[in-house]
């Protein structure tokens, strides 16, 4: 008796256990498969694409391009805006957004309403890559102008020069606005028309973004240029609520004269006292240094000084001469047009514009002749040594050289090459 009441109870206990196990795997069963719908149902609903902040499949969307010479009015006019509507965006517009400024070949987009009729409720101006400005063209008239998040992105990059700086940011997928900028830095210390295969540099920086696309460079902290075996140091500081660039030392890198007066082109003609004259077929003295570029190659200044010349001469064509003190003179020959504004007596800043390449006067083809004197003779423009500017004063040194030890230890851990800079032996490190 005893033996069958045990039984019965281990039986009944084994069906209790199977009740269990078949309810919670039931329940399972349909709690996963409701999840499972759920889940379904949220992934089956579309994400709605947005276009400067507004639902994109709201709207039938035009694209286009400001033209030269084009009003606002004119464009808006053409896509059916009122005049009462474009005179209050006018009004709208003060204080806010200057029409004025409206750029040609700049993009627009108007959006429409959806149905037949194609009412234009939004026009939207693409002003810059951080800035565009909405109107708005319905029932409330408004103007607003948005800036777009722009991050910023350190970059620690090294290369090496094969053929030119330029296809060296093309092989090694940089910003090719960074050898513009590179060019500025050393443009008192670098030749850019003299560089060799195998020199290389090593810079660190900001590159800024908006979403996912690149719009330049921003802050460049430092860089190690190794140009012919030798290097050259850059390094940002303030100094008099100025930014600029300084090497190892202390020595500002901006001198009394650029290199060049213009940018990433060859040398065809070298300073020669015996040169065989390409349209003339004799010798005779070439007392400059001829930099082959195109047509409307931008020419600047190396240097601060005033205009004495601007004339047209049957062999020079379209020349200025400069004069910059009592000592040094430059000439840009064979010009194709004069920056505006520039006329004998006008004051000018280094690096500003003064023309644009061309082979006006007895030239070949488009280059730009480059003639420098010192008292009145003629010398070589690439032996002229210039003076630098102010360098780092006594009581800025023990901060720049703080700034110097930090960057100059991040260039060496960074770099493809290695850096023997006498300041990377102590140990300091500023925080940044």
């Amino acid at each position: 008796m005893k033996k069958e009441i045990i039984i019965g109870i281990v039986l009944s206990l084994v069906v209790i256990v199977i009740i269990h196990i078949t309810l919670f795997e039931t329940i399972k069963h349909y709690t996963y498969k409701a999840d499972l719908s759920l889940t379904d149902s949220l992934e089956q609903q579309p994400v709605i694409p947005k276009i400067y902040g507004f639902p994109a499949d709201s709207f039938k969307i035009k694209h286009g391009k400001i033209r030269w010479n084009q009003p606002l009015s004119t464009l808006l006019l053409k896509n059916h805006v009122s005049p009462s509507v474009i005179d209050k965006l006018v009004q709208k517009a003060k204080g806010v957004f200057d029409l004025r400024k409206i750029r040609a070949r700049n993009k627009y987009l108007i959006l429409k309403s959806p149905d037949s009729l194609e009412r234009p409720e939004y026009f939207i101006y693409d002003h810059s890559k951080t800035e565009y400005v909405v109107f708005s063209l319905s029932d409330s008239i408004w103007v607003k102008k948005h800036k777009r998040k722009v991050a910023s992105v350190r970059k620690y990059t090294s290369a090496t020069i094969e053929s030119s700086l330029w296809n060296a940011m093309i092989d090694n997928n940089l910003n090719p606005v960074l050898a513009n900028e590179l060019s500025d830095i050393f443009a008192w210390t670098i030749d850019f028309f003299g560089l060799q295969k195998g020199d290389y540099f090593t810079a660190i920086y900001d590159e800024e973004f908006v979403d996912t696309v690149s719009i330049g460079i921003g802050v460049i902290y430092a860089v190690r240029f190794n140009h012919m075996g030798e290097d050259y140091y850059a390094f940002q500081f303030v100094q008099d609520s100025t930014i600029s660039y300084f090497d190892e030392n202390g020595n500002s890198l901006r001198k009394t004269f650029l290199k060049a007066p213009l940018r990433f082109n060859r040398i065809s003609s070298h300073f020669s006292y015996s040169r065989l004259h390409p349209i003339l077929k004799i010798r005779r003295p070439h007392t400059g240094i001829d930099y082959a570029a195109p047509t409307g190659t931008p020419v600047h200044t190396i240097g601060d000084g005033i205009v004495i010349q601007k004339k047209y001469t049957k062999q020079g064509g379209r020349m200025i001469k400069i004069k910059h003190n009592s000592i040094y003179i430059t000439g840009y020959m064979h010009f194709s047009a004069f920056a505006k504004g520039i006329k004998v007596g006008t004051h000018v800043k280094q690096g500003q514009l003064i023309g644009y390449v061309g082979k006006s006067g007895l030239a070949t083809g488009p280059h730009l002749d480059f003639r420098f004197w010192k008292n009145g003779v003629p010398v070589d423009p690439l032996k002229v040594k210039a003076p630098p500017v102010e360098p780092i004063i006594e009581q800025n040194m023990e901060a720049y050289n703080k700034v110097v030890k930090h960057w100059a230890r991040q260039l060496s851990t960074y770099s493809k090459f290695p850096v023997n800079l006498e300041v990377l032996k102590n140990d300091t490190i500023v925080n940044h």
